[in-house]
């Protein structure tokens, strides 16, 4: 036998490299065959429960970055969840109506007029349906746990029957109502927009001022006056039917380059400025409330618009003089009714002119603006033209700008229950405080929801019109019309005539003849999703009500957290969620928001092709999800960097095992050394503060926490001198037993709670464990241990660790200076405090291995030699000096004290002992 077959170089077969790509499909494939998340929903099912509920993609193409940061989140938290205590079933869904789709397959080449509106929605739902099953097959390659065989789905027959029944205890309780208002209308996409549909983007526009002149001045203002007024929409003049002044300011009349105008005393300055007047004199000042009934020609139609007083008006900026045209403001809609002025809306639903604008039928309403400009230049009334930047809302979908339109539409009214909303969200935990203020106040200003859109690809309103036109929706008929759609489908409605719709043998006063119409409209979307709560939480028997936590982006708070919030108030008089939880955007590693042209996408199927669904999920775990987040492959090669540092560090304790069995050679705490007892503590500590992030969903923390452990704790210190040990001593010494004690309960510990974060890792470690769970997925999360002397334990080796720390930089100092090579070449001197010295003895453990030197020597502070070479840091002085005598053949320390064995091998006297009594053919 030869010296180095007496060494415990042991091996394992956990391979170095992951090999992710490869091997995760197999990996998820025998979990679906075992059937691991049914077994953990077995194991789970007399625990409290704990709902997240999947706010849902849209039915769209490939999965994003975006979409990898959400799912991977979530399954962070019901894996957690699932592991500590609580059965946390996880449903994902999927949101498949609206215009995307439509625009999709319009832009495939389907023709729409050449088919029914029931064929042309069979062609979206099969559309929808082949991207549910591209994206599900996405989201599982993540890893992500669920029932993926039985998702919701809004186009479903079972979904769009209780979103109908939610609309209908809506409309019981008397919350729908048809209107004509000024909505957002949306050219581009033929329909009306609710507020979560709106975006912001910068647009030039006209600026505008504009003179009325006084048509009758009701004995206060002489008819050769004017009106000035501002605006940066020449195209809304058409509808002007009043001007609206402030009635508690004063107006000035004033005479300027030989005409008279008015204007808000307090902008009389400033517009006079603007205007570049050059002689300007005051006449009077008027109280605005003395204007109102004062009437004007209108600048180019015949027509006059009448002066009237309004609450909206402000001083900021502009005439104080403002221009209103009810069909194109909700506030000018407001006002004008309380003079029961006409709503006039020449604009039809592509933004077309109708002839309600002579001389402008037929264009649309953005060109107009030059038409409009010339023609009041020609009337004398346009007083100057320029041109600005400003911010304009935008349709999300088509990108493309809105218009404020009259439009005859179906609303929610928000007002009838708005207190009850602001109440219910302050019943929410708002796990970012933020969140309330920002969900509160776009309740409190919001205006009554837009719910009807004019597409064909959605959820009908279940609505019927007698002969007189009278809305009918009474519950009978749209219960009727929910067991229809569950039965049939929502199609019916396009395939068959109304009164097949009916509930058999029905009357109604409105229509003596009994002939009934339908309303051809669509539901608004975020309706659809907005009923999930009641379609999904309320149906299904392992999901409860409310969720305990809705986790989305920081969108939704306009978007799939108010309309749920909106429609569950509305129905059940509380909110659908106990907890909201949102999360920034995904941003390039500059900060910027992705997009093809750009060329910065990151392609999560591709990451998942090189590197492998765990280095995605390990990258979510790694960043503040609260806020945006960065994503590029140079961050992502980061994250691998610690990924293999995770693995390595945690294969070198499993192949420094393979010859323990916990149950046969585990020893107990008690039992442990003390260096030993403080890496359990250690451990002890790193499991307390990563539930602790698992607890705050915060993800960050937890990254930070394990690699924190592993890298310093485990690596730097414990395995670092730990191979002096398991190496050299027999395989059965106390001392080796000790360390492989702390070795396993590191694995053990530590791959339970990576799991959530790293599955397929975690379950690959865990074949290589003796424990009674197959799969890690089936454990529980560690238990946070409660030590007896675990307070005076860290105390202890933690002083000691900053003390060692001033060792490894004197090392380093000697290593510069050539003084050593490595550390076991070091003869090192401890001059210490009596602070340290006691530290020292108290430790009661064999300091010169903990070192990594081949010599220690502690003497008193006072004893220290006058010697340049000796680094004095507070309390403690250290002398390097290169060990004198012969390195150990067998475990690689300098020695004076060593057995010769021939002229290339000597034995410290340590090694020849244990070869001496349990290898001797070796010598």
């Amino acid at each position: 036998m030869e010296i180095k077959d007496t060494l415990n170089l042991l091996k394992t077969s956990f391979p170095m490299r992951a090999g992710l790509p490869n091997k995760e499909p197999g990996r998820q494939e025998e979990w679906e065959k075992a059937g691991v998340y049914s077994k953990r929903q077995e194991l789970n099912k007399d625990k409290p429960s704990f709902v997240l509920h999947d706010g849902p993609p849209f039915a769209n193409g490939n999965i994003h970055m975006g979409h990898a940061l959400n799912k991977i989140s979530k399954d962070i938290i019901v894996r957690y969840k699932s592991m500590s205590g609580f059965r946390a079933p996880y449903v994902p869904g999927w949101d498949t109506h609206g215009l995307p789709i439509e625009q999709v397959l319009t832009n495939q080449g389907v023709d729409r007029k050449s088919m029914s509106v029931a064929e042309f929605r069979k062609k979206c739902a099969e559309y929808a349906w082949e991207q549910i099953n591209k994206q599900r097959e996405d989201f599982k390659r993540l890893g992500v746990a669920g029932e993926w065989d039985d998702p919701y789905v809004t186009l479903t027959n079972d979904y769009e029957a209780e979103q109908i029944r939610v609309f209908g205890k809506m409309a019981e309780k008397g919350y729908i109502y048809r209107g004509l208002k000024p909505i957002y209308w949306s050219p581009s996409s033929e329909s009306a927009l609710a507020e979560a549909e709106i975006e912001y983007q910068d647009v030039r526009s006209p600026s505008i001022y504009v003179a009325f002149n006084v048509k009758d001045g009701n004995s206060v203002l002489e008819d050769d006056t004017s009106f000035i007024i501002w605006t940066t929409t020449p195209w809304t003049l058409p509808a002007n039917l009043a001007i609206a002044v402030k009635p508690d300011t004063n107006y000035a009349v004033l005479e300027a380059d030989g005409r008279k105008f008015v204007v808000a005393s307090k902008l009389a300055e400033e517009v006079a400025e603007t205007l570049e007047w050059e002689d300007v004199h005051l006449i009077k000042e008027i109280p605005g409330r003395d204007l109102e009934g004062i009437t004007a020609h209108h600048p180019f139609y015949d027509r006059e618009s009448l002066l009237i007083v309004g609450d909206h008006v402000t001083l900021e900026d502009g005439t104080g003089l403002v221009h209103t045209a009810p069909g194109h403001g909700e506030d000018d809609f407001i006002v004008c009714q309380k003079y029961n002025l006409p709503i006039i809306s020449p604009v039809d639903d592509k933004g077309l002119f109708t002839d309600e604008a002579p001389g402008l039928e037929g264009i649309f309403y953005d060109k107009a603006n030059k038409t409009i400009t010339e023609w009041l230049e020609e009337n004398g009334a346009l007083l100057k033209l320029d041109f600005f930047t400003h911010s304009y809302p935008h349709d999300w979908r088509t990108k493309k700008p809105v218009i404020f339109r009259a439009t005859p539409q179906w609303f929610a009214s928000i007002d009838n229950f708005r207190e009850d909303i602001l109440k219910a969200i302050e019943d929410v935990e708002w796990l970012q405080p933020w969140g309330m203020q920002r969900i509160y106040n776009m309740v409190r200003d919001r205006g009554d929801w837009v719910i009807s859109r004019q597409r064909s690809w959605g959820v009908p309103l279940p609505i019927f019109y007698g002969e007189n036109g009278d809305a009918i929706m009474s519950p009978e008929v749209i219960e009727h019309v929910a067991q229809l759609f569950e039965k049939e489908g929502s199609n019916i409605w396009f395939e068959r005539e109304a009164k097949d719709l009916l509930p058999e043998g029905f009357e109604h006063p409105s229509s003596p003849n009994g002939e009934f119409t339908k309303e051809t409209d669509i539901m608004d979307v975020w309706f659809d999703s907005g009923s999930s709560h009641h379609a999904v939480l309320r149906t299904r028997e392992n999901l409860t009500f409310p969720a305990d936590m809705y986790l989305e982006g920081s969108d939704q708070y306009r978007g799939w957290f108010n309309s749920s919030l909106t429609t569950s108030v509305a129905i059940n008089g509380v909110p659908p969620y106990k907890s909201v939880l949102s999360q920034g955007m995904v941003l390039d590693g500059n900060g910027k928001k992705m997009s093809k042209s750009l060329g910065n996408i990151i392609d999560p199927n591709k990451i998942i092709k090189q590197m492998g669904a765990d280095l995605i999920r390990l990258w979510v775990s790694s960043v503040d999800t609260q806020a945006d987040v960065r994503v590029s492959m140079d961050i992502l090669k980061q994250v691998s960097e610690v990924y293999r540092k995770i693995r390595n560090t945690l294969r070198f304790l499993i192949q420094n095992t393979e010859d323990f069995d916990i149950k046969e050679n585990g020893l107990s705490y008690d039992d442990l050394r003390p260096v030993d007892q403080y890496l359990m503590n250690q451990l002890n500590v790193t499991v307390r503060n990563v539930i602790d992030g698992y607890e705050r969903y915060n993800f960050s923390d937890i990254f930070k926490e394990i690699n924190h452990f592993l890298t310093v704790d485990v690596s730097n210190f414990y395995a670092n001198f730990a191979k002096d040990i398991l190496y050299i001593d027999v395989p059965d010494a106390y001392e080796r037993r000790a360390m492989q004690t702390v070795f396993y309960h590191i694995i053990k510990d530590l791959t339970k709670l990576l799991t959530p974060i790293l599955p397929h890792t975690t379950e690959e470690i865990w074949t290589y464990l003796s424990e009674e769970e197959e799969y890690v997925q089936l454990a529980e999360m560690p238990e946070v241990k409660h030590y007896e002397n675990e307070e005076k334990v860290l105390e202890k080796w933690t002083a000691f660790m900053k003390l060692r720390d001033k060792v490894m930089k004197a090392n380093e100092v000697a290593r510069e200076n050539k003084v050593i090579g490595k550390d076991f070449e070091a003869k090192t001197t401890l001059y210490v405090s009596e602070e340290n010295k006691q530290l020292l003895e108290s430790l009661n453990s064999d300091i010169r291995q903990i070192l990594i030197a081949s010599e220690i020597t502690i003497d008193e502070l006072n004893n220290k030699p006058d010697d340049s070479s000796i680094l004095d840091f507070d309390g403690v002085s250290i002398k390097v000096e290169k060990m004198p005598g012969e390195v150990c053949t067998r475990c690689r320390i300098t020695t004076e004290d060593y057995v010769e064995l021939n002229d290339e091998e000597v034995l410290c006297q340590r090694c020849h002992s244990i070869l001496e009594e349990h290898y001797p053919e070796a010598l």
